[in-house]
């Protein structure tokens, strides 16, 4: 198992940071805002009402009663509290379900780019990743022909992620129910749908959940969080929907190896649900935000010479084909081969710390994270756009 690109290199960017260097940190996919207050204050009053021991091991009843709530108001997905197991974190849910469904030489069919997180699971499972690119002009969505083409008796998971970390890209619902179409036809074949970005959205792009596609119920494990949309990612807490057989195995891996989530992350969780559709204000006043730092950079980016870009539509990266920079000798540093290399040119010249392309199978592309304030995204694009001006593009595009 190889370790997270991501995790190395923000910890690597926070060191550079605490040495005195003056890096600008666009690696990891964490919103800048802070939890709203009405989640945090549920916390707090948690802690201060001694609402500090185990809870089930599926998370509490009031907890999955108000998941459910959510996943029938929202998704068009109808549950019962037995159908949920509340993990500590999505991350965790997902290897449950990959563990729970996987036997070795299994295949998991998942779509590249990709989550790093993804193959590795496979892996763990003793199952096998198979890796589907997808093009940029694509806008990063999964081809049904080539999916169709690479599924055999083997085929077990398809992993589907929108909108898409590292790509930002949302699948319309057509596109969604031709792959279910063709999941249809191979009865041994499971979807997990991670939703964890399912509220950081941009109009007129609309979020559809898998499970809610005829017949596809029964097939669907559907992932969600409170990370992304709630910026609750330290409050570490994540849940599994889907056919209760499968559910209740990823509640039995969960009970041999972390047990139930964080007592106060769960009242949090639903102060959170409470918010209201999509999470009302909070949500709505953070992804405004999301989409005016999306819009600079597309346009910055945009402007600059051998560069391409697929315009996201939901979450908050941008995944940037800087190809036509490699095979470049840049002064006093060496050549860039490949987006490791380039990645490492911007944090030495530019001081900025972004993510190689090939953690998430796709070279060509750097990933970056834009969960910062538009003062810093200004200041970084500055420093990558002075790193770039001293290459020049080995290919004009």
């Amino acid at each position: 198992v190889k370790p997270s690109k991501t995790v190395a290199i923000t910890d690597h960017a926070t060191a550079l940071a605490q040495a005195g260097v003056p890096v600008i940190r666009l690696a990891a996919g964490e919103p800048d805002f802070d939890t709203p207050a009405i989640i945090a204050e549920a916390g707090i009053n948690a802690i201060r009402e001694g609402y500090t021991r185990y809870t089930p091991n599926a998370g509490t009843l009031e907890l999955r009663t108000a998941i459910c709530h959510k996943l029938k108001e929202e998704n068009g997905v109808s549950y019962s509290h037995d159908q949920i197991v509340v993990s500590n974190g999505a991350k965790q849910s997902i290897l449950q379900a990959v563990l729970a469904v996987c036997s070795p030489g299994d295949e998991v069919i998942i779509p590249a780019p990709y989550w790093v997180s993804y193959p590795e699971m496979a892996r763990l499972a003793d199952a096998t990743p198979i890796i589907l690119p997808t093009l940029i002009c694509d806008n990063f969505l999964l081809d049904p022909e080539v999916l169709e083409s690479k599924i055999s008796e083997m085929s077990r998971l398809l992993i589907l992620c929108s909108p898409s970390n590292p790509t930002g890209s949302v699948y319309p619902k057509k596109l969604l129910e031709k792959i279910a179409e063709i999941v249809a036809k191979h009865p041994r074949l499971l979807v997990l749908s991670d939703e964890i970005y399912e509220h950081i959205i941009y109009a007129p792009a609309t979020h559809t959940s898998f499970a809610s596609l005829p017949g596809m119920w029964e097939r669907t494990l559907t992932v969600n969080g409170f990370s992304k949309a709630f910026a609750m990612t330290g409050w570490r807490l994540g849940y599994i929907a889907g056919p209760k057989h499968f559910v209740a195995a990823c509640n039995k891996i969960q009970s041999q190896s972390t047990s139930g989530a964080s007592s106060i992350a769960q009242k949090a969780g639903v102060a959170a649900l409470g918010l209201g559709y999509a999470g009302g204000e909070a949500i709505s006043t953070m992804v405004k935000a999301f989409r005016e730092r999306r819009d600079f950079l597309v346009k910055s980016f945009g402007e600059l010479e051998g560069v391409k870009i697929s315009e996201p539509q939901g979450a908050f990266y941008l995944f940037i084909d800087f190809s036509s920079y490699y095979g470049i000798e840049a002064e006093g540093f060496g050549k860039i081969e490949n987006s490791e290399s380039l990645c490492r040119y911007f944090l030495d010249k530019a001081q900025v710390a972004l993510v190689p392309g090939d953690a998430f199978g796709d070279d060509s592309c750097i990933r970056i994270s834009y969960a910062a304030s538009l003062t810093t995204l200004q200041a970084a694009f500055e420093r990558i756009k002075k790193a770039l001006i001293s290459l020049r593009p080995a290919v004009p595009v």
